[in-house]
């Protein structure tokens, strides 16, 4: 062995001996996270919180007014078994929509011409003849209170401002324009409408169908100036099933999507305000309730979106990306049609044959 092979077998040995001296292995065990519950209020003291505020929004180029703090934190859950607070009985033969003033008052509609306000004790407050004396095909209620009605034979809507609503005991004349002063806000040629809703701008969406029943869009107004036609998806495909006897209903929720009840396709149909396709609801997975028939639609201050199911007494719940939550089954309903919830989430549900409003609770 020479020189150079000594030196590195003592070098070899060197570390072989340093490795000797390392200290043995040590196991380390983790603990499993325990979250915490988060309190609210402790954290706002600690931190604070941003006040609502103005979003600007370039898409849309409109100022949307943000939602109150407490609507975006406070999920309220939703009740095992929801409550039937009361019944309200409105004469109609056949009951159609239903639109309420804050919490307490409520329009109605059905057949016959006459449009109805009552409160939830069951008193009539107020009611409107249409300016044709045709039956009103749907009715909403604007952000300053007026009634806004369709008129589907003459192709036309027409808003009616607090002020020209008559009481009872002054009903006007049948088909007496002059008393009820009615401003024609959209008249129509080539397509009929069939449902309405008031935006959280106070815009106004619009479920039409063409003549000779070949497409079905939704258009939004403001004032009586048209903004948007939503037709088609991105691959040209109809949006929306076209049928003459086809119930189409609208409503808009918080996020500002645009929610249809298209009883044809079975199916409800969610698109965003720009009228890009975001999902198509029909029914929940695995269901054993039998087949899915969307007519009335409402969302409430959370963002779930309500539907009525006409071959099943009962109502949908889901969120607002489409997410089945649950059914409302009990509180007695017979052929449940229109929605809509009050100031403070009640939900309200028109009966089509009883002619009776139930005001449920269900968060």
């Amino acid at each position: 062995m020479n020189e150079s092979d000594v030196c590195l077998v003592s070098k070899y040995k060197s570390r072989n001996d340093q490795f000797r001296q390392l200290p043995p292995k040590h196991k380390i065990s983790f603990q499993n996270f325990q979250p915490q519950q988060i309190n609210r209020e402790k954290l706002i003291e600690l931190i604070g919180f941003v006040p609502p505020s103005s979003i600007e929004t370039e898409e849309q180029n409109y100022t949307q007014q943000s939602l109150e703090a407490d609507s975006y934190n406070t999920d309220r859950p939703l009740l095992e078994s929801p409550v039937l607070l009361t019944e309200l009985v409105t004469g109609y033969k056949c009951l159609f929509g239903v639109s309420t003033i804050g919490e307490e008052e409520t329009w109605s509609s059905g057949k016959g011409n006459i449009i109805k306000l009552y409160n939830l004790q069951g008193a009539l407050l107020k009611s409107v003849q249409t300016k044709s004396g045709n039956v009103p095909e749907d009715i909403a209620v604007t952000r300053g209170g007026d009634l806004v009605y369709i008129d589907f034979r003459n192709r036309s809507i027409h808003e009616v401002s607090d002020k020209h609503i008559k009481p009872l005991f002054k009903l006007p004349r049948k088909n007496s324009e002059t008393d009820l002063e009615t401003q024609t806000l959209v008249k129509l040629e080539g397509w009929t409408p069939r449902s309405l809703c008031i935006t959280s701008l106070d815009d106004l969406l619009v479920m039409m169908i063409s003549d000779y029943v070949k497409q079905t869009r939704v258009v939004r107004y403001s004032g009586c100036t048209e903004k948007e036609s939503i037709q088609w998806d991105d691959k040209g495909n109809p949006l929306y099933s076209s049928s003459y006897n086809n119930d189409l209903y609208l409503c808009e929720n918080r996020n500002s999507d645009i929610c249809v009840a298209d009883y044809a396709a079975r199916a409800v149909v969610v698109v965003s305000s720009a009228g890009k396709l975001r999902f198509r609801y029909t029914g929940p997975p695995f269901t054993s309730k039998g087949m899915f028939y969307p007519v009335g639609i409402t969302t409430d201050s959370q963002g779930k979106i309500l539907t009525t199911d006409r071959c099943n007494d009962f109502i949908h719940i889901m969120d607002q990306d489409g997410l089945f939550l649950r059914y409302i089954v009990n509180c007695g309903l017979e052929y449940p049609r229109g929605l809509c919830v009050n100031s403070k989430d009640d939900l309200l549900v028109t009966e089509y044959y009883t002619g009776k409003v139930k005001k449920i609770k269900y968060c």
